[in-house]
């Protein structure tokens, strides 16, 4: 959040987001105390709050400055939570965020309902604050993710499935959300649909660099600073952009061999996967497509008003591919 805090220098956005903070709590508070207790879990253990900071930026382009905006986040927050719970339960996680998972702390049936609840209490909000397109735009937006989790499942294990269906599996369960994050916020600031256009394609491109970014990392980076042990994603069989090309290069019959037996995959089996997708410079022909990603989200952003808040969003790409760069060197 420092770092974020260094790039976003617009005092009142803070303001703003530690109004969502005290929406999220108010908002997932249940009558039964043991519900609230598990649905504020995960809201309690933090979070860098990326989605509600991106609909308080995109509001910023908006003639509007009401309360709107503030509801906008909390409900992309309450959606990507409530997806979290779920996401351990299929992914059987035992942590989230330095903390034991819903699951592993209390069962998969609690960890369920409590996604459920907070998915619930978004479209409350939207429904209350926001408009009627908003709330559609978020009903549409869950299933997007669904859909794409769904994808995900189908391809596991599977190392000869196409870059253009790992796209969609990423523009699903990431992208999207990150999408309507921005949509939402410009939205309730009632900004021009010209503007909410651009910053949409700008998040679209931008939420798929986060993935594209977080996928690179779990290749480069220790466990110390993905707070997971490297190879992760190979180890649940989900085989990323750099995975799937090199199994297509010079060293993919050695990859489809150490890979072809399915899970469990030992630490020798995936260190030396990561070796030979390193080493075939594949990392760095994901990034160039990551790259290539920023210049068409910057090119969105032509057609929105030049204000400090245009600034930060042309940086916020390169930020995220930061933390690739660092891990490289």
């Amino acid at each position: 959040m420092e770092d974020l805090q260094s790039l976003v220098h617009i005092p009142r956005i803070w303001e703003q987001l530690d109004s969502v903070e005290e929406r999220l709590i108010e908002t997932s508070t249940a009558d039964d105390a043991y519900l609230t207790k598990i649905a504020q879990h995960l809201l309690l253990a933090g979070g860098k709050r990326f989605r509600p900071l991106l609909a308080l930026l995109a509001a910023e382009f908006g003639p509007s400055s009401d309360h709107r905006p503030v509801e906008a986040g909390v409900a992309v927050e309450l959606i990507h939570v409530g997806s979290l719970y779920h996401d351990d339960v299929i992914d059987e996680s035992d942590t989230r965020r330095g903390a034991s998972s819903v699951n592993a702390n209390w069962n998969n049936t609690v960890a369920i309902l409590a996604g459920d609840f907070l998915m619930a209490k978004a479209s409350e909000v939207a429904a209350t604050h926001l408009t009627q397109e908003s709330v559609r735009l978020l009903a549409s937006t869950y299933a997007e993710l669904v859909e794409g989790q769904t994808r995900e499942l189908q391809l596991e294990g599977d190392l000869t499935h196409s870059l253009e269906e790992y796209h969609q599996v990423i523009g699903g369960k990431t992208a999207s959300l990150v999408r309507t994050s921005a949509r939402l916020g410009a939205m309730a600031a009632d900004a021009s649909r010209e503007v909410v256009d651009a910053l949409s394609t700008w998040a679209w491109e931008v939420g798929m660099v986060f993935q594209i970014a977080d996928d690179a990392l779990d290749l480069l980076a220790d466990e110390e600073t993905i707070g997971k042990p490297a190879g992760s994603d190979i180890r649940e069989g989900t085989f990323t952009a750099p995975v799937l090309m090199a199994a297509t290069g010079p060293q993919g019959q050695r990859i489809a061999s150490l890979l072809g037996d399915g899970m469990p995959y030992t630490d020798a089996t995936v260190n030396e996967v990561i070796d030979l997708v390193r080493a075939g410079g594949f990392v760095d022909l994901t990034l160039e497509d990551a790259l290539q990603r920023l210049d068409r989200a910057e090119s969105a952003l032509d057609a929105v008003p030049d204000i400090e808040a245009r600034g930060i969003l042309k940086s916020l790409g390169g930020f995220l591919l930061e933390r690739v760069e660092t891990a490289r060197t």
